[in-house]
């Protein structure tokens, strides 16, 4: 038995769909029991039980608690990665008791693994994103006259996607001007669409006016919006701290140099359209070759087959710590629970039964 802990709904985002995907490939091959990452238990292995999943950074939670466990015939953490210790330092208390780390990263964080990070390199293994073309088709055909394409930012305002970056190059730059769909705090510089269903038709017509996906990310692991740019038909602009680095496909801006961005965009309003369109044969190519979930889905069975389990060298006493969460989220992380209990006795009323799933979409429009 697999003991898979991902979010697990049917849908086509991250971090839901790699879940749903790998419960899905993995079910063909072995049983496989699927558990929410925040939920409270612990999961006590019969002989041959393996478990692989997503650490909380809440102590507590089910994979931390079960990862003690002994009796496990494997134990795999599979989760995004950057080196940015006040993200990813949680993972400190679990690694020693995994036999391998499948980082969800991209090439830039795999290979500049620093600070104390570097301790678990040995059971790291580099593991790329994907997406499904099927569910992001191509968008955007044509491309806009030089001097009239528009460029969007896609995402949220999590403190490591830097916005105040973007906002000052948006407050710099004179060739165009950059819009950004999500949720967060409105920017100065930046025209806030707000939050975008992209499963829908409006939502399609909107990327459709788009020639390019910029995001300035300090510590981003890899977000998967750039995957999606890529299969919809826009180029990516990304800094390399967003993870995404020496692909054809994609345009590397400088992380620290708002003037240096600005003469990008600049090159890139004024690109002569042949070489854009390469650029999308290319992002379909590496979609196909690279970026696909056979692949992504190829490396967890590797590592679940696999009997490897490096040492790892002694943790340092000295290391600052990370904190599971302030009072509000562990209130949060307790009443997702209770709501979880409720939704297996009463599933039209759990959490992601049919009456709050209507609710959460109407408040998001």
């Amino acid at each position: 038995m697999i003991h898979l802990i991902y979010p697990h709904r049917p849908r086509i985002s991250a971090p839901d769909v790699i879940g749903h995907t790998l419960r899905t490939q993995l079910e063909r091959d072995y049983q496989v029991q699927v558990h929410d990452f925040d939920r409270m238990y612990r999961i006590v292995p019969a002989p041959g039980d393996i478990l692989i999943g997503h650490a909380h950074p809440m102590p507590l939670t089910v994979f931390r608690r079960s990862a003690q466990q002994s009796g496990w015939a494997r134990r795999i953490l599979l989760e995004p990665f950057n080196a940015d210790w006040r993200q990813v330092g949680f993972i400190d208390d679990v690694i020693d008791h995994c036999d391998l780390f499948l980082a969800i990263t991209g090439g830039y964080w795999f290979h500049h693994a620093s600070g104390p990070t570097v301790r678990w390199k040995p059971k790291m293994v580099h593991v790329d994103l994907a997406v499904d073309p099927e569910y992001f088709p191509r968008l955007r055909n044509r491309v806009a006259q030089k001097g009239q394409r528009r460029f969007i930012y896609i995402g949220n305002d999590h403190p490591g996607k830097n916005l105040s970056y973007l906002d000052a190059i948006a407050g710099e730059w004179r060739g165009g001007s950059i819009d950004w769909a999500g949720r967060g705090k409105p920017l100065s510089n930046v025209r806030s669409l707000g939050f975008v269903d992209f499963s829908s038709e409006p939502g399609r017509q909107l990327v459709s006016e788009y020639d390019f996906l910029i995001t300035v990310g300090r510590a981003d692991a890899n977000p998967t919006t750039v995957l999606e740019a890529m299969s919809w038909g826009l180029t990516p602009i990304c800094t390399p701290t967003s993870g995404y680095v020496d692909e054809p496909a994609i345009v590397n801006v400088p992380g620290d140099d708002v003037q240096g961005v600005c003469a990008l965009l600049d090159q890139l309003q004024q690109m002569d359209e042949d070489i854009i369109l390469e650029q999308r044969r290319q992002a379909d190519e590496r979609l196909a070759s690279h970026y696909n979930w056979d692949r992504f889905v190829g490396q967890i069975r590797a590592a679940i087959e696999s009997d490897e389990s490096p040492s790892l060298p002694p943790r340092s006493p000295a290391l600052p710590a990370v904190s599971g969460g302030s009072a509000g989220a562990v209130t949060r992380i307790i009443a997702r629970n209770a709501i979880y209990a409720i939704e297996e006795r009463f599933p039209m009323l759990g959490l992601h039964g049919p009456i709050l799933t209507r609710a959460r979409n109407w408040i998001r429009r």
